[in-house]
């Protein structure tokens, strides 16, 4: 029996059976080419060997990780850029696994846990997107022009051993949405992207208020209806990081950035500000705005109103005096607010239960605070989703997003939270919807009510504008750590309309989001049942009852709130499939 060591190279063609279904010759010739003009020069360049074809994967080996990784990533980069004009149910794209392990050598053909491995990393791989073992990450770690992002270790199914997984950013869908998001045209008004400002107040306890100061300007930016915003949660993923300013505005699609400093001390703030062309680097415009604490709404407004100035020189103050909301009078709780904020939305009840008693001294200094209101109804309707749906719980989410809706006339982010969770908690459709319209109208450029209204619309059986505004969302917000919510409005969606094989793929993103979010383990595994990978669907649900013990069919369906009676009967069908307990 012949041994060796090898770089093994598994890739999979993604939703080949739908592919198929629709037009099998265009289908089967498509693959055809690109191996031909694609796959095969990129694995011949790279001194690797075509091991065997199947009707949709490939089987390759190398000499070196190194080899085989950069084969990997130009195949995923070549394969990306001739879809470009595809229309996304025509495309043909691939997942790969790459592993260094040891084969069994039989003639042309190689066998033994090396390939096995490899297999299951290109099953965990999204559209687009690289799997790596850890061998292969430690060995091509520096050598090529690629991060990597640690996703833990996995239980691969026929692998004894959990195997420690590795995604390559570079070239993955995965990675909230980067790769196909990698490059995105320019949008055809002026676009801008608010990066996090430094804290220069000596004090990294001020942290959170320099980010909170961003806040705030994004969200009067957003307010000018001419401008496209990304939002925050996505220019914040760079906080930290020394990145090349053009580089940035190719990955978010914008031409513009703005960057500065906060300096807190006493009573007094300091903000600077200098905006940047990302498309050649170069400053436009710099200024330094001075104030009190009092005065702090008003020297964002100032910053932001320069900044539209700069871009659009014909705009008029009111643009953004008409978009003023109503802020808190009391600074106390606009700053325990702040300080709330990062335990928020994980989706998580301990979590939430951190940032509930900071939220409560806010509202008590503050009885009108919409957003303070929004996000508790929030916290509490998680603690009901994810707590023993107590009935206690349930009131308290819905009293305090009803005070937010009733207050919030000038705050979208609190209408759209409070809508979300009068839709999740009370099943009152109408005033979440209505709750979304007002805030669409106060800000167009919001990516988490576009998701929260992706996932109400999916319930409804709207597919069509879930699936809109998810994807609006996702190019709003590319790189969210709230990315899971326009996935999951994805996944609901396309599981209700019956494309099981886009809701699995928009499932396992929205819980690579946020691993222990239970609602998208529950649709994956519902999907996979539906495409009968009967194996897959099993894991799921022991993955989801380990996350979430005591789930059964019943109180699964009871967290998908889906008014048609068909959605349900297909959802609780999937889901006994799938092997999660009756009661």
């Amino acid at each position: 029996m012949e041994r060796r060591l090898t770089a093994i190279l598994a890739a999979d063609v993604v939703g080949y059976s739908r592919l198929m279904g629709n037009d099998e010759a265009g289908t089967l010739a498509a693959l055809k080419k690109i191996r031909t003009d694609l796959i095969d020069g990129k694995i011949a360049e790279h001194q690797g060997r075509v091991v065997k074809l199947t009707g949709d994967g490939i089987l390759a080996e190398f000499p070196s990780v190194v080899s085989a990784v950069a084969c990997a990533v130009e195949m995923q980069r070549t394969i990306r850029e001739r879809n470009a004009d595809t229309p996304p149910d025509q495309r043909i794209e691939f997942r790969i696994g790459v592993n260094l392990g040891d084969v069994i050598v039989e003639g042309d053909d190689i066998y033994g846990d090396g390939v096995n491995v490899a297999a299951r990393l290109e099953a965990l791989a999204e559209a687009g997107g690289i799997c790596v073992s850890a061998i292969v990450h430690d060995q091509v770690q520096g050598k090529l022009d690629c991060d990597f992002e640690d996703i833990g270790k996995q239980s691969l199914k026929n692998i004894t051993r959990p195997v420690r997984v590795y995604r390559v950013r570079d070239a993955c869908a995965a990675s909230n949405g980067r790769s196909t998001l990698a490059t995105p045209p320019l949008p055809d008004k002026p676009s801008i992207a608010a990066l996090p400002f430094a804290n220069l107040s000596g004090d990294p306890e001020q942290e959170y208020f320099a980010d909170g100061m961003v806040e705030e300007i994004i969200t009067a930016l957003a307010r000018v209806r001419w401008l496209f915003v990304i939002a925050r949660n996505s220019t914040f993923s760079y906080k930290g990081r020394a990145i090349d300013a053009k580089q940035i505005g190719r990955e978010l699609g914008v031409r513009y950035l703005l960057e500065g400093s906060v300096r807190k001390s006493s009573n007094r703030v300091r903000i600077t500000a200098q905006l940047i062309d990302a498309t050649n680097g170069v400053h436009l415009w710099a200024d330094r705005f001075d104030g009190s604490l009092e005065e702090v709404f008003e020297l964002q407004d100032k910053v932001a109103i320069s900044v539209a100035g700069v871009i659009e020189p014909t705009l008029r103050q009111a643009e953004i005096e008409r978009a003023r909301r109503k802020r808190p009078d009391n600074l106390d709780a606009y700053d325990l607010y702040l300080r709330a904020l990062p335990h928020v939305f994980t989706a998580m009840p301990e979590d939430g239960n951190k940032a509930l008693p900071l939220l409560v001294k806010a509202v008590e200094l503050e009885p009108d605070f919409a957003a303070a209101h929004a996000i508790i109804a929030w916290c509490h309707e998680q603690q009901y989703l994810r707590g023993g749906l107590q009935e206690e719980t349930r009131n308290a989410a819905l009293r305090h997003a009803r005070h937010a809706i009733a207050t919030g006339s000038e705050d979208a982010v609190a209408l759209a939270t409070a809508g979300f969770v009068i839709a999740a908690a009370g099943r009152d459709y109408e005033t979440a919807l209505t709750a979304f319209d007002r805030s669409f109208a106060l800000s167009h450029s919001s990516a988490l009510a576009l998701g929260f209204s992706s996932i109400v619309h999916a319930w409804m059986g709207d597919e069509t504008i879930a699936v809109e505004h998810a994807n609006r969302a996702l190019r709003l917000s590319p790189f969210d750590p709230l990315i899971y919510v326009p996935y999951l409005g994805l996944a609901y969606a396309h599981f209700a309309a019956g494309r099981f094989e886009e809701a699995a793929a928009a499932a396992r993103l929205a819980s690579q989001s946020n691993p222990r979010f239970t609602v998208p383990h529950m649709l994956y595994a519902a999907a996979l049942a539906m495409l009968n990978r009967r194996e897959g669907a099993g894991t799921a649900v022991e993955q989801l009852l380990e996350l979430q013990p005591g789930v059964t069919v019943a109180t699964a369906i009871l967290s998908a709130r889906c008014v048609n009676p068909k959605h349900i009967a297909a959802l609780e069908n999937a889901l006994r499939r799938a092997g999660l307990p009756e009661r």
